[in-house]
């Protein structure tokens, strides 16, 4: 037993020393996660802020001057444009010079200070229909909040008069600021997990083939067993590194607040990583070079999982095919471990179906991927 340690001892020192000789195995190991989750914590985001906006008021009073102040006190909108002729705002839509433009009539203050319905219109740029969407949510949020503001002033003035008033308290759970950062950069932290140690794992074996060592450790009375626990073990030690740094990174650097408990993400991340481990290695298997391990990892693991995984596009308006597919997909259930932990404070109480899921995919991944590289080695 203690002669079996050692080996695998010394085939980890190996492991590590042929990582730190290898700087672009070790930028990749240290470098790459940072970069990525600061990229795509940014990138990976539905927020829009500051969108030109062009404004014909041709009320020209107190009111219509503060509902135009609301739109650009919500750093939402930037007024770019004033137009003295309603017709002149076609020419900045057209030419994409404003996303929204904003038409207040003549009238408008005199009707919202008698009470009365004031119309008011707004023209959206719907070439991108996803950008029209949100901004459309926005100013309407926005002219709610001013209708709700004169309703209340005009109820506290008139004391003896029935003002009819609709108060809505609208309530947002677990993401109260819409950050979509929240959202993102916990799927984010996921994802890197996955490209890395995945990545490592496949490369670092596959590299063994190419430069024929791999086939030398095959002739000595190593165990296969050992070779591979050597193997694995280096890279969940780096997988564990690259965690705790993207974990801070989503903490400290992007804000994202962590109600849960770290030490379960922490396990569970564990279970999620003997998975990328076990794909890594079946990735090894049926490569023959480190080209084409990136263009199998990256055709048939990474780019269905994080499509159909849940992090760019919400499952549930998938097609039900696409759903029940998604399902043996590994990245669903850990993008809602750490989602929830993040951002409602769940406990393994609540996530325990995926853990399940997660040990259920890690162990049978990875037993059938080891079965599968030891075959090859014997």
């Amino acid at each position: 037993m203690g002669s079996s340690v050692q080996v695998i001892v010394e085939i980890i020192k190996k492991e590590f020393y042929q990582i730190r000789q290898d700087k672009r195995m070790l930028g990749v190991s240290i470098a790459a996660p940072i970069l990525q989750v600061l990229l795509l914590g940014y990138a990976a985001t539905t927020d829009i802020k500051y969108s030109n906006l062009v404004v014909y008021d041709a009320d020209k009073t107190s009111e219509s001057r503060e509902l135009v102040q609301r739109f650009t006190n919500s750093q939402y909108f930037v007024l770019q444009y004033s137009v003295d002729r309603p017709n002149d705002i076609d020419y900045y839509i057209d030419h994409g010079k404003a996303s929204v433009a904003l038409v207040i009539p003549q009238g408008f203050g005199e009707k919202v200070l008698g009470r009365r319905t004031a119309p008011l219109q707004m023209v959206f740029d719907g070439a991108d229909a996803n950008t029209a969407n949100i901004l459309l949510g926005y100013a309407t949020q926005i002219v709610s909040s001013y209708s709700q503001s004169v309703l209340i002033n005009a109820a506290s003035v008139l004391q003896g008069a029935r003002v009819g008033l609709i108060l809505p308290e609208p309530r947002v759970w677990f993401n109260p600021d819409l950050k979509s950062a929240n959202f993102m950069v916990p799927g984010v932290v996921a994802l890197v997990l996955m490209i890395i140690t995945m990545t490592l794992t496949s490369l670092g074996i596959v590299k063994e083939k190419e430069i024929g060592t791999l086939e030398q450790l095959m002739v000595t009375p190593i165990k296969p067993y050992q070779l591979i626990i050597g193997k694995l073990i280096p890279f969940i030690i780096i997988g564990a590194i690259d965690l705790s740094i993207v974990l801070m990174i989503a903490r400290y650097w992007f804000e994202v607040p962590t109600l849960g408990s770290l030490p379960l993400l922490l396990a569970l991340s564990g279970l999620f990583i003997l998975t990328t481990l076990g794909l890594g290695l079946f990735v090894s298997t049926i490569s023959k070079s480190q080209q084409q391990a990136m263009l199998i990892a990256q055709f048939f693991f990474f780019m269905p999982f994080m499509f159909l995984g849940g992090f760019a596009f919400p499952i549930e308006n998938m097609p039900a095919v696409i759903q029940w597919i998604s399902y043996l997909i590994p990245l669903r259930y850990f993008l809602v471990i750490v989602r929830g932990i993040f951002l409602k404070g769940t406990s393994i109480v609540e996530l325990w179906p995926q853990a399940l899921a997660l040990f259920v995919f890690g162990v049978s991944i990875l037993t059938l991927s080891v079965l599968r590289f030891r075959k090859r080695l014997e």
